[in-house]
């Protein structure tokens, strides 16, 4: 079928839009009078929170809102054409063929039982009623565009034989096959490693050019959205709050909430103690729950009761700037360049004695070399190669590296739920490797506990909020009886700034935020002093990650604890850490205080990584530096330095010395570590990542 005719006009044109979804109950709003239009040839970037609309509108665009939605209100064009007038077999030739769209989760777009080959050329041949053969040279084409290593075996492979940054490039390679003019983006890289996730990135940059295709970017990640977009949408609660170009909305915003946003996110600057994030107070309103007015009022600092929270609130022009509007009554009477309030300033609590000592600890596991049948020859996988490094009371340790480099193992080493295969875990002076969790004391298990990455499944879906704190005490042996363990509890709520009534709710009845703040209070029922904080942050929304980071400092401030913080997010291990471990493939490869690790002279890999991070400030210039290729295989590790196979540093030592051995660790004399076999010269010839640009 041929593509829709040429337009001048935008290629997408959303005016005063209005979703609901229907219930038995009520209709519940989840987009109100919303509009935005995408250019030919633009990006535009639509960003929120969690609830907040985004992917409606995207399924709204993709007429794809299920039996219970219904746009009630407003239009959306294509091209100048209004979908909703389109018949089901016209809509099928623009959906895929014109309009393509690439979800957060890259397997559910793939059919696992059939070649990647075999996918791609489906989307021409049913679409354009091409040939076969064409269909492959077409196939071929793409997956070459999108920088996969091989092609012709890639077409060859099922889904699962590729990694989670191959299978999204070839969703984009999929959504890119018909040439579409308008591609939407759901959140497309939250599931990838840092690194993968800003190869991506460039390619569908890249990509946006080449082919001329229109952009509708959705996603939480305004530093993302930064690099990526000319235009952005911020949306709160169901309506476009402010839109502009990246510039008016990051350097002259006009709505309380986008600037409620900038600063519960660590830019560089930020500092726990000194200049502590601001986390937006309240909560997100639920559809059915909305104020009056303005649906920010309740969290604002500018309120004003009688303006803010009467009648419907339009969108309204900046003057000065035809295409940036903002939802806000009082926007002109707002002095945007007074210095940003500061959370209250903290004490810095010094380091006090080493708690816990991990001496050239190893952790290996046999595998079968054929995982699907077993049996045979087995291989060994190297997880984590002579870890060494001490924690001290009070002190925050980040562990930062990319998926499979070790870090979670180390974790459930150090838990018990897996035991060491070489070297010690020391714990007060006490040997703990090679004790499993189930022969562990009480005093043990509390002393080391686990705050996870995903509150949802970390909660029993069957026993109130109350109940499961009571347990951890019960198993702990705290309190003489019910009622000291109950007072406890309750005492715990008020740790984590719960309300007590929350003891009687039922896990659903909690937001994520709620949920992981569950998850510490839990975590300190024993009174932990090491806590490991595995990625605990990363499965909540911008505002609220503020808040739980905020709370975990301050009961470390308030009980000494030792936090152990596994994280792949840079912006906010640098905000709160005080020393920083870099891990790659089971191998520590820098190791020293923040300031140490985040600026020169960096191990190749983590200069890498701190030029993958995307940072939400325009003033901020960063060294471009894109990985080649994947992460090597544990079970197949590179001979030499681990990370030899993607350093752009190698040709700087002489010998191929790279390939052949494990570099040494360097300690510098104010005891930085780095893993690398690059002389001294070399390493401090190097030049800072991340600068910040002179005003």
């Amino acid at each position: 079928m041929s593509k829709l005719a040429e337009h001048d006009g935008p290629i997408l044109e959303i005016d005063k839009l209005s979703i609901s979804f229907f219930t038995r109950l009520r209709e519940i709003p989840a987009v109100m009078d919303f509009s935005v239009s995408v250019q030919p040839g633009e990006a535009v970037g639509l960003v929120g929170e969690s609830g907040c609309g985004k992917s409606t509108v995207a399924l709204g665009v993709m007429q794809d809102l299920g039996k219970n939605g219904r746009i009630v209100g407003g239009s959306i064009k294509f091209k100048g054409r209004d979908l909703a007038e389109l018949s089901a077999e016209e809509l099928r030739d623009v959906r895929g063929n014109e309009i393509a769209m690439i979800y957060q989760e890259p397997m559910a777009s793939l059919n696992p039982a059939m070649k990647i080959g075999k996918q791609l050329m489906e989307v021409p041949m049913i679409h354009e009623n091409i040939g076969e053969k064409e269909a492959y040279a077409r196939a071929l084409e793409v997956v070459t565009d999108v920088k996969l290593p091989d092609p012709k075996r890639i077409l060859g492979s099922y889904p699962h034989q590729l990694s989670g940054g191959q299978q999204q490039r070839i969703v984009i390679a999929m959504a890119l096959m018909s040439k579409p003019s308008l591609l939407i983006l759901d959140e497309p890289t939250t599931a990838l490693d840092v690194t993968v996730e800003a190869a991506v990135v460039e390619l569908v940059k890249d990509l946006g050019k080449k082919y001329g295709t229109s952009m509708l970017f959705i996603s939480h990640n305004l530093g993302l959205v930064l690099e990526t977009c000319d235009r952005i949408c911020v949306m709160y609660s169901g309506e476009a709050v402010e839109r502009g170009s990246i510039e008016d909305v990051f350097d002259h915003m006009r709505h309380p909430y986008t600037q409620a946003l900038f600063r519960s996110i660590p830019l560089p600057g930020a500092d726990k103690n000194a200049r502590p994030l601001v986390a937006i107070p309240g909560n997100f309103p639920l559809p059915h729950e909305r104020p009056r007015g303005c649906n920010f009022g309740p969290r604002c600092d500018y309120f004003e009761a009688g303006r803010c929270d009467v009648g419907e609130i339009p969108m309204d022009h900046v003057p000065g700037n035809e295409r940036h509007h903002t939802r806000c009554v009082k926007f002109d009477e707002i002095d945007w360049s007074a210095p940003l309030a500061l959370g209250d300033q903290k004490a810095r609590n010094e380091p006090g004695k080493v708690v816990l000592k991990i001496d050239n600890l190893k952790k290996y596991y046999e595998v079968a070399a054929n995982a699907l049948f077993g049996g045979g020859t087995t291989k060994v996988v190297k997880a984590n190669e002579t870890l060494s490094f001490e924690a001290r009371e009070s002190e925050t340790l980040a562990i930062v590296g990319e998926s499979g480099c070790g870090k979670s193992t180390f974790a459930k080493v150090l838990m018990g739920l897996e035991t060491a295969t070489e070297g010690q875990i020391l714990l007060d002076n006490r040997n703990i490797e090679q004790i499993p969790i189930q022969k562990r004391d009480p005093g043990t298990i509390s002393d080391i506990q686990m705050v996870f990455q995903n509150p949802f499944d970390t909660l029993n879906p069957s026993m109130t909020v109350g109940r499961q704190i009571l347990r951890a005490l019960d198993i702990f042996g705290i309190g003489e009886s019910d009622s000291d363990r109950k007072q406890r509890m309750f005492e715990l709520l008020d740790l984590v700034k719960l309300p007590r009534a929350f003891a009687d709710r039922m896990p659903r009845q909690l937001s994520g935020g709620q949920k992981q703040r569950v998850g510490i209070a839990r975590a300190f029922a024993g009174g932990a002093r090491i806590v490991v904080a595995d990625e605990p942050v990363s499965a909540l929304d911008v505002s609220v990650q503020a808040a739980v980071t905020d709370l975990l400092m301050e009961i470390q401030r308030k009980e000494k604890t030792t936090l152990l913080f596994i994280s792949h997010d840079l912006s906010i291990v640098r905000y709160l850490s005080d020393r920083v471990m870099v891990m790659y493939l089971g191998h520590v490869v820098e190791l020293g205080d923040t300031d140490q690790v985040f600026s020169p002279p960096y191990h190749p890999y983590t200069e890498a990584l701190l030029s993958a991070v995307p940072i939400a400030d325009t003033s901020v210039e960063k060294t471009h530096i894109v990985l080649e290729g994947d992460i090597p295989s544990a079970m197949n590790p590179p001979s030499g330095c681990p990370f030899q196979t993607r350093c752009r540093w190698k040709s700087q030592v002489p010998g191929g010395l790279c390939e052949k051995e494990v570099p040494p660790i360097r300690t510098s004399s104010n005891g930085h570590q780095i893993k690398c076999h690059l002389n001294e010269d070399v390493l401090a010839s190097m030049e800072p990542v991340i600068k910040i640009a002179a005003e």
